[in-house]
């Protein structure tokens, strides 16, 4: 199956990116271009063959989508609320189990070891 190009466009239709800081815009489009350099040309092929594309989990890493509202000081990004609702809502639109991979390990992982793991825990993990 040939590699699919990503052509998206986002229509600001209700001025949103009013509401956003220079650093959201940023992130959501690094994010954004991340999607359609690696996941939108692969991810259709991967769902065909029912296998999911293990390569990106250290590029989701490497781009601050796991744990990215945890300090920085214990592997997050130390970013807000807002970075983080950007940076699934682009990776949903790559595909939902992306945006799941990265959501789940910062939400369900990362997250309850920060807010209720001991400071040894917080270190270690």
């Amino acid at each position: 199956m040939a590699a699919r190009i990503d052509l998206f466009q986002s229509p600001d239709y209700v001025l949103i990116d009013d509401l956003l800081s220079e650093e959201h815009k940023l992130i959501r489009e690094s994010v954004r271009n991340y999607v359609k350099k690696e996941i939108s040309p692969i991810i259709e092929d991967y769902a065909q063959r029912a296998e999911f594309p293990q390569q990106i989990v250290k590029q989701l890493g490497d781009l601050g989508c796991f744990g990215p509202t945890v300090p920085e000081q214990y592997g997050g990004g130390g970013l807000d609320y807002i970075s983080y609702g950007l940076m699934m809502q682009e990776l949903e639109r790559g595909d939902s189990g992306v945006r799941s991979t990265a959501s789940v390990q910062g939400s369900l992982v990362m997250h309850p070891i920060y807010a209720y793991g001991s400071e040894a825990q917080r270190n270690k993990y």
